[in-house]
């Protein structure tokens, strides 16, 4: 049977229920108060679906208070397809894509895919190349960057700078605006261990601040070099494929105000991927537990 058969994708009392499990796996929390206890389920007619009473602060509320789903009035069974859709589509799947898919309109599914990719974000990671693991770091340059005329090499287009841990197979991707050596240095102090092996190109602005690591190799593109020994940056270029393809081929534009959430969006399925023991399905779960924790205390709106 397909997994998108299962009760939740399909009735929204069964979606409350599947998602209550989860956001609230310790017990009914009131998102007003905090209050554990004194909470009920709301009865009635005209009662909405998953709605619950507090007795502490006589607040109603749902579990999609404080989560990516507050504020929206799209079905909930509709939220877990297309968090389903989007987790398990390794290059991704456009809004268009999504309207036809669930029957909503074009600005809800840009609304919703937007909402999703907040819940795949993370705010941190682990320091990558820790106990001398190697760190491949390069750069891509895709799109247009705001404001610029089109112009030989990649002086125009926006830049993205990706590490990946060869070890533990993780990834983390940046948009920056300059590709000099205080951006360069800044990203590489945040997330590199200082026992980490470092693989990079050739490029030269990588030369003087990479000493600070255990070690730090570079293969010769320009001469046809890509592997030398272990020395390559062929997995971060793996990385960059998927990416392009998807940037490419399925969502074919994107503005640099959101450029960073869709890197956040192929570095959540990077991180977890079939390679690393998650399917589809957890990949999904692991995004529903990301409804709270990646969105709780933002002030950013999207819609």
């Amino acid at each position: 049977m397909s997994v998108l058969s299962r009760p939740e994708f399909h009735n929204e009392a069964a979606a409350y229920a599947f998602v209550e499990a989860r956001i609230w796996a310790n017990g009914r929390v009131c998102p007003h108060c905090g209050e554990c206890e004194r909470t009920s389920k709301m009865g009635g007619k005209s009662t909405r679906i998953g709605a619950y009473k507090c007795y502490s602060c006589r607040k109603p509320f749902t579990v999609k208070i404080g989560t990516i789903f507050e504020s929206s009035h799209v079905a909930m069974n509709l939220w877990l397809q297309a968090i389903y859709l989007m987790a398990s589509s390794k290059k991704g799947i456009s809004s268009n894509q999504l309207h036809r898919t669930l029957g909503v309109t074009l600005k809800t599914a840009w609304f919703m895919s937007h909402r999703i990719r907040e819940a795949m974000s993370r705010d941190t990671l682990n320091t990558f190349g820790s106990g001398g693991g190697i760190v491949e770091m390069d750069e891509i340059f895709i799109g247009r960057e705001p404001g610029t005329e089109i112009k030989r090499a990649y002086f125009h287009k926006m830049k993205v700078v990706a590490l990946v841990d060869r070890t533990t197979g993780q990834s983390k991707s940046v948009v920056v605006d300059n590709l000099n050596t205080p951006t360069l240095s800044k990203i590489m102090d945040e997330n590199i261990a200082k026992d980490a092996r470092l693989f990079t190109d050739d490029a030269k602005m990588y030369r003087r601040i990479a000493k600070r690591f255990a070690d730090h190799q570079s293969v010769d593109h320009t001469a046809s070099e890509y592997v030398r020994g272990e020395v390559h940056t062929n997995t971060i270029e793996g990385f960059f494929s998927i990416f392009k393809r998807g940037m490419k081929g399925v969502y074919q534009h994107c503005g640099k105000g959101h450029l960073h959430r869709y890197l956040a969006e192929f570095d959540f399925r990077y991180c977890n991927r079939i390679a690393l023991g998650t399917d589809d399905q957890m990949r999904a779960y692991n995004v529903l537990m990301g409804v709270v924790e990646r969105w709780f205390g933002k002030t950013e709106q999207l819609g």
